[in-house]
């Protein structure tokens, strides 16, 4: 196939790769399997124009750190209690292919492009959840709004990314000022609806590092904000609020045990963890006597999750990648152009440690697909 497109104009093979990768990250918001099919096409239209115009693969600095990140998991995989399961588990590393990808073909213009689509499926798909919500009784724990996702809990996550995007560009870009404010109030009620707390903090530290970027005295915004939701929402919405301060809480009390779990894990296997995709089947060993679950397929925190999957130098050079990141996201912030997806691409970091303080959320394919298209988007602007 790789032959056949070398012999395909080099200008048309740019456009098809271009569309394709504006089809996958229009894909991502809706379905998985469409995302996954459209990233391999992706990936071969890609390879076949490098060769076309003998270029080697680029990518921004950070990428460095990632390829470190997966030559760790694989180590991590081969010393694993189930080396077999956990190099299966590991195929998610080729997920960070998507930053070469966005960086070779989303330049200049097109990155704004691939913004605007980020956000308009986003709209569309808030829309659906308060649908779901509203119409169709997704009203309760036991049934959330997930949108055309297969669970709540990664609808919530890319939503949480699209309010970042969606506010940058209203605070930091007149020309994509409008279409921004005109959705964010369906993507955050879609967001509430969900009823996930570990992402409304996840979006409220997004939008407030924004706020501080923009302006510090809108921080005082916030917290208005907040009170304003609380009043006007509805019971279950404010009732799920509260329940985050109940130390009683079932799930409140086994994110606590979870914690204590993981510590114990990562004394254990601090070097190489149990392994990706193992501690699910450790955690019945570890699990704390005041844990809710009998089984936990993961810790709900990233950091103790990847720490306990795959060892401290894991967790070492995962903090040191997004240290890179924010370095240069916050350069092109203090530059004179560029704010809207530099600041769009520091809320992603921050909403996704705030809220993966409490979800493993950079485990989640749809999510840390986004993720890094979002943290790309700045370096593609420039080149």
């Amino acid at each position: 196939m790789i032959a056949a497109l070398d012999n395909y104009d080099s200008s048309n093979l740019e456009t098809t790769a271009l569309i394709s990768l504006l089809g996958f990250v229009a894909a991502i918001q809706i379905s998985i399997a469409a995302a996954g099919i459209l990233l391999a096409v992706t990936v071969v239209l890609w390879v076949a124009l490098l060769g076309s115009k003998r270029e080697w693969p680029t990518a921004p600095p950070f990428f460095a750190a990632l390829l470190i990140y997966a030559a760790i998991t694989l180590t991590s995989a081969l010393f694993s209690l189930d080396p077999i399961s956990s190099f299966s588990d590991s195929r998610e590393i080729l997920l960070f292919l998507v930053v070469p990808l966005v960086y070779r073909l989303a330049r200049g213009r097109h990155a704004q492009t691939v913004a605007t689509i980020v956000v308009s499926v986003g709209a569309a798909s808030a829309v659906f959840g308060i649908v779901q919500y509203g119409i169709l009784e997704y009203d309760n724990l036991g049934q959330r709004p997930s949108g055309s996702m297969g669970h709540y809990m990664t609808y919530s996550g890319l939503l949480v990314l699209v309010i970042g995007l969606a506010t940058a560009r209203a605070l930091f870009d007149t020309r994509e000022r409008t279409w921004s404010v005109l959705v964010l109030p369906a993507l955050i009620a879609a967001l509430a609806v969900t009823l996930t707390r570990s992402n409304w903090v996840g979006a409220g530290a997004a939008i407030g590092i924004l706020f501080l970027l923009k302006d510090i005295r809108l921080l005082v915004v916030v917290p208005v904000l907040a009170a304003l939701v609380l009043v006007l929402a509805p019971p279950q919405i404010t009732a799920r609020a509260y329940s985050a301060f109940d130390l009683q809480d079932p799930t409140v009390r086994d994110r606590f045990a979870m914690a204590r779990a993981g510590v114990k894990i990562i004394k254990d296997y601090p070097l190489t963890g149990v392994g990706p995709d193992m501690v699910q089947e450790v955690y019945p060993d570890y699990r704390d006597a005041n844990a809710v679950q009998k089984e936990n397929p993961h810790l709900h925190n990233v950091p103790l999750q990847i720490a306990a999957e795959r060892g401290l130098p894991a967790l070492t050079i995962w903090i040191g990648f997004l240290g890179l990141v924010a370095r240069d996201l916050i350069r092109r912030l203090r530059a004179d152009k560029h704010h809207a997806l530099s600041a769009a691409g520091l809320a992603a970091v921050v909403g996704m440690l705030a809220g993966g303080l409490f979800e493993y959320n950079f485990g989640d394919s749809e999510f840390l697909m986004l993720f890094l298209v979002l943290i790309t988007l700045p370096h593609c602007e420039e080149t």
